[in-house]
């Protein structure tokens, strides 16, 4: 009786298929044996960490009769990945010799063309070109017209050197995106669009390095917004300058009235995004924590300093030498 019990758990959980942690795309490299087949794959993929129950698939595989396809070799899953998923990746053409790259939370599209470029992936500017092209790439989601800022998803991901497709990498990062925040978000924003979501969290993880103030600092900017004040972030006015820490052009593009991105004297959400947020930042922006301040700045060891009025801010930028 209890052997059969366990096999009717294993069956229900092969047919459901479902993925190990849907929040986790961290890529895991596997190796397909040759000869091996895909139902004699769960244990492998339990023991890499892939699956929390190699049975399970081993059923989904024997019932839903998938698999056959699988080639031997290297093959990028995760734990998001559904059952069909991971079948589909294993069947797809093995990886080379993959090695990892890392895209930074924060990193403009400028700066992940420079990174590509250092590793030897790319020719300068050809990322850049690319993602300048939102229509020539597929989501299940709104994107921008102009650039992808904002949605190419800052992560580890694996790559094969000397076999780097760029428009391949641009459309995982859009694909990773999708899976780790928009696809969480079935309802929505409470009223703010996916691009306005998207342009907040790219100002917040400038604007805070913690991830446990990020939902208060995301509530004040917010509220500003709403309240009609002048956002007053200064990265934004960084944004089109080749080098972000460029102090003397940074205090230039600070009294442009010109510069779009200048948030201290235009109303309203810059144009677009000032770089690529991570998850914290967007989730952030999508739940912000209402609070009674409306100003913040940070001490010379980073502490977020939050104040209530002009007066109190003042007093805090004399107290930390902040200015």
């Amino acid at each position: 009786m209890l052997l059969l019990i366990f096999i009717s758990c294993s069956i229900l959980g092969g047919l459901s298929g479902q993925p190990a942690d849907p929040q986790d795309s961290t890529e895991i490299i596997i190796e397909v044996p040759k000869g091996a087949t895909a139902r004699g794959m769960g244990a492998h993929l339990e023991n890499a960490g892939v699956l929390d129950d190699g049975e399970a698939f081993s059923w989904f595989v024997r019932i839903h009769k998938q698999g056959g396809c699988i080639k031997a070799g290297k093959h990028a899953v995760t734990r998001a990945m559904t059952h069909e998923t991971i079948i589909a990746s294993m069947c797809g053409v093995p990886l080379v010799d993959a090695e990892p790259f890392t895209v930074l939370e924060g990193w403009r599209i400028r700066e992940i063309d420079a990174a590509l470029v250092k590793a030897g992936h790319i020719k300068p500017g050809e990322y850049k070109l690319l993602a300048q092209s939102p229509a020539t790439f597929k989501a299940s989601f709104p994107l921008p017209s102009s650039s992808l800022e904002g949605y190419l998803f800052p992560e580890t991901y694996m790559v094969e050197p000397g076999n780097f497709d760029t428009r391949k990498f641009i459309q995982r990062q859009i694909d990773m995106f999708g899976t780790r925040f928009v696809s969480k978000h079935p309802e929505g924003f409470k009223g703010r669009s996916l691009s306005e979501i998207v342009i907040m969290a790219s100002m917040i993880v400038r604007e805070e390095p913690t991830e446990s103030q990020r939902p208060m600092v995301a509530g004040i900017l917010w509220k500003r917004i709403d309240n009609k004040w002048h956002l007053g972030v200064d990265a934004t006015s960084r944004y089109t300058l080749p080098k972000w820490n460029d102090r003397r052009a940074f205090l230039g593009k600070l009294r442009d009235p010109k510069d779009p991105y200048n948030t201290r004297l235009k109303p309203g959400l810059p144009p677009t995004a000032i770089g690529n947020p991570d998850l914290s930042s967007l989730e952030s922006a999508a739940a912000p924590v209402s609070s009674p301040y409306w100003y913040y700045l940070h001490d010379a060891k980073g502490v977020l300093h939050p104040s209530r009025s002009v007066t109190e801010h003042e007093a805090y930028r004399r107290k930390y030498n902040v200015y």
